[in-house]
């Protein structure tokens, strides 16, 4: 049995790495349009699974024969509360970052990351998800312009990595940790990757 990461992420692939996990890693296009969805929760697991079913199309499209468990995984930044969200993807353009990090900008936020797992064997599905709420101190047009000429906001959810220099905009994380922030969490998805595997292995590591 195989694990298969549908991601192109580095912070998934070290994070899972740093868990001791062998997996082979897939690039992925899924379409990541939310216009029905403004529940940071769900649009989160949407994703997830999207990003779950294509890895499994691909994978056994070039291993029709090969057992895996594919993982997918999304990560959704979102201003507000339940019935007001405001969410917040990965900035198209620089400007972009800008704007959403002035929007984040002296607030308590939150990171939902969804975890979709898929078996390729029988179509068995598990789904988790996990929730931090983050605040951050007030950031000057100064910081924000820096930290945009840096160029970490590219392809991060809300235009922010945590794990690299946004760290120091950050005061207080809530519930799930940092790893959940930075893109997966790893005991959640340890925990649904248990589910799935035969009785007779486990996991390799």
């Amino acid at each position: 049995m195989q694990l298969v990461l549908a991601s192109a992420s580095p912070r998934r692939r070290s994070l899972l790495e740093a868990a001791g996990m062998r997996f082979v890693a897939l690039s992925t296009e899924v379409d990541e349009h939310l216009e029905d969805f403004d529940d940071p929760l769900v649009a989160a697991a949407e994703l997830a699974l999207r990003k779950a079913r294509a890895g499994l199309e691909l994978w056994r499209r070039e291993h029709p024969a090969g057992e895996a468990i594919v993982l997918g995984a999304d990560t959704m930044v979102a201003l507000g509360g339940p019935g007001r969200w405001t969410l917040l993807g990965k900035p198209v353009d620089a400007a972009d970052a800008e704007r959403m990090l002035a929007s984040l900008s002296g607030t308590r936020h939150l990171v939902a990351t969804a975890v979709a797992l898929l078996r390729s064997s029988d179509g068995a599905l598990r789904c988790g998800l996990e929730r931090t709420f983050v605040s951050m101190r007030e950031i000057s047009a100064l910081e924000r312009a820096d930290y945009v000429s840096s160029g970490e906001w590219q392809g991060k959810a809300g235009g922010y990595a945590i794990q690299e220099s946004a760290d120091r905009f950050v005061t207080r994380l809530e519930e799930g940790g940092l790893d959940n922030v930075v893109g997966l969490p790893v005991q959640l998805t340890l925990g649904l990757l248990e589910q799935l595997w035969k009785p007779s292995g486990g996991p390799s590591a």
